[in-house]
C-alpha cells in the first residue's frame, strides 16, 4: 500500500504595506482639502506676491512669471489642490494680494512642455550702446528716453528699426524688458516713457489714459497765428481713402480733440515758435490742428503740403519735439523730465534767432488737475438735472392759462370803431324731458 502523497506546504502570503503607495509619476498628490501630502511636496516651490502683482488674477501671475506653465496646467493644479495661496485652495481666476505666498508643485515632471529657454541676444554692442545713450531718466519703475527723429516707436510694414526692438538693451538689472505705455510719431522727437515692471506699466497706462500726464511739445510753424494764445477744439477722424494713415478734421463723425498753444517767439511773419499742450491723445492731433488753423509744422509735408517747408537753409525734417513730460510715480515724487532738442531743430532755432531760455516758461503753471471719472459722472448728472428742471418749467408754462396783462389790447386800424357782428343763436333742443 502506497503512502499518501504529501501536499507541499503553502508559503505565507506577503503582507501589503499599510502606508499609501507613491505615485508612479513621482508627482505630489492630494486627496482633498486638509489631506496629507506625500514627500515630494517638500520640494514644492514657493513664491511671494510682489507689489507689482497686487490685485491681478492667479493665471495672469503665472503668465507673467512662469510662462512655461500654461492655463490648462494651472487649472488642473487648482482643481486637484496642488496650487495653494497662503495654504488654501485657490482658483485660476481668483485675485492675489501683495505679500501672499503661492505654493506650486515641483518643477520636475509637472509641466506639459519644457521650460522656455531665454531668448538669445539679438542686439549688437553698437545697438546696445545707442539705446542706452538715449536714456535721460531711470528708476525702479520707469525709463525715459529722448527719442531721435526718424526712429519709429513700434515696428510695422517695412519698419525694422524701432524703440520696441531696442528694449532688450534697456533691461539693465531687471529680468523683464521695459514696456511702452505711450507712443510718439516716427518723425517726432523727445521724451518717451517705458515702464520697467508689469505693475508700473498698468499704473502709467492709467495715467496716460486718464489724461493726468502733462506733455509739452515745441514746434516751429509756418507763419504767425493772429491770436498768440488759445485753445484749438476740432474733432478728428481717419481720412477716407488713406487706409487710416492720415487724419483730418471731421465735425460730424470725428472724436473730440483739444490742444492749447502759446506763441513763444516769432521770426517776422515767416515762422513762429510755439508751445503745445494736448489734452486729448488722438493720432497726429498736433499736426492736424496746426494745419487746420493755417500754420502747419515746418517740415510736415503730409499735412501742410509744399507750404510746410521754409526756403533757405532751414532743415526739411519735421520740427515737432516732446520737450517735457510730467507724470505721477507709483513709489514717490512725480517724474518731471526735459528732453534736449535734436540737432536739426536746434540749428533751425539758432538760424531764426530764437532764445531757448524763453521756452520752458510756457505752460509752467500746472493748473487744476483734470477731472476724474467720478467727478465727470457727477457733473453729467448735475447737468442732466438742470435740463430736466428747465423742461418741467416749459411744460408748466404751456399748460397754464394765459393771465390777463391788465392793459386793454390795442385795436387794429382796420377794425377801430366798428361793432363786432353778433353770433347767430342756435334753436333750443326740443323733446321729452327726462323724469
Amino acid at each position: 500500500m502506497k503512502p499518501p502523497a504529501r501536499t507541499p506546504a503553502r508559503k505565507p502570503a506577503a503582507r501589503k504595506p499599510s502606508g499609501p503607495r507613491r505615485p508612479a509619476t513621482g508627482r505630489a498628490r492630494t486627496a482633498g482639502v486638509g489631506a496629507s501630502i506625500s514627500k515630494e511636496s517638500a520640494e514644492a516651490r514657493q513664491f511671494t506676491v510682489d507689489a507689482d502683482d497686487d490685485g491681478i488674477r492667479l493665471d495672469r501671475w503665472f503668465h507673467r512669471h512662469l510662462p512655461d506653465v500654461n492655463f490648462n496646467l494651472v487649472s488642473r493644479w487648482a482643481r486637484t489642490g496642488q496650487v495653494r495661496l497662503d495654504g488654501k485652495r485657490v482658483g485660476p481666476g481668483d485675485r492675489i494680494v501683495a505679500g501672499q505666498t503661492i505654493r506650486i508643485p515641483p518643477a520636475d515632471g509637472d509641466t506639459d512642455r519644457p521650460a522656455a529657454k531665454p531668448a538669445p541676444r539679438t542686439l549688437s554692442e553698437d545697438q546696445v550702446a545707442f539705446a542706452q545713450s538715449l536714456v535721460i531718466h531711470k528708476d525702479r519703475a520707469a525709463l525715459v528716453i529722448n527719442k531721435p527723429p526718424g526712429l519709429a516707436t513700434q515696428g510695422g510694414t517695412r519698419t525694422h528699426a524701432h524703440v520696441d526692438g531696442l528694449t532688450e538693451a534697456l533691461m539693465y538689472e531687471s529680468p523683464v524688458r521695459p514696456k511702452l505705455v505711450h507712443r510718439l510719431d516716427k518723425d517726432t522727437s523727445g521724451a518717451l516713457l517705458l515702464a520697467r515692471t508689469p505693475g508700473s506699466a498698468a499704473y502709467f497706462s492709467k495715467r496716460f489714459a486718464g489724461r493726468s500726464a502733462k506733455k509739452i511739445y515745441w514746434a516751429l510753424v509756418v507763419g504767425v497765428p493772429d491770436i498768440y494764445s488759445g485753445l484749438i477744439e476740432l474733432p478728428i477722424a481717419k481720412q477716407p481713402g488713406t487706409g487710416g494713415e492720415k487724419m483730418h478734421v471731421d465735425k460730424e463723425n470725428g472724436q473730440p480733440s483739444r490742444t492749447a498753444y502759446q506763441v513763444i517767439e516769432r521770426a517776422g511773419s515767416r515762422a513762429a515758435w510755439v508751445a503745445l499742450q494736448p489734452f486729448t491723445g488722438r493720432t497726429h492731433q498736433l499736426r492736424v490742428h496746426l494745419a487746420a488753423i493755417g500754420h502747419p509744422i515746418v517740415g510736415d509735408g503730409k499735412y501742410g503740403g509744399p507750404d510746410a517747408f521754409l526756403t533757405g537753409t532751414i532743415s526739411r525734417k519735421m520740427h515737432l519735439h516732446a520737450r517735457r513730460l510730467k507724470i505721477a510715480h507709483p513709489d514717490g515724487p512725480a517724474i518731471d523730465v526735459i528732453a534736449d532738442l535734436p540737432e536739426h531743430f536746434a540749428d533751425s532755432m539758432e538760424q531764426l534767432g530764437f532764445d531757448l531760455s524763453l521756452g520752458d516758461a510756457a505752460f509752467a503753471d500746472d493748473g487744476p488737475p483734470p477731472a476724474t471719472r467720478e467727478v465727470k459722472k457727477q457733473q453729467a448728472k448735475a447737468h442732466a438735472k438742470t435740463l430736466r428742471k428747465e423742461r418741467r418749467g416749459e411744460r408748466r408754462s404751456r399748460s397754464a392759462p394765459a393771465k390777463p396783462s391788465g392793459k386793454p389790447k390795442a385795436k387794429s386800424a382796420g377794425t377801430a370803431g366798428k361793432p363786432r357782428p353778433a353770433k347767430p343763436r342756435t334753436a333750443p333742443k326740443t323733446g321729452p324731458r327726462k323724469p
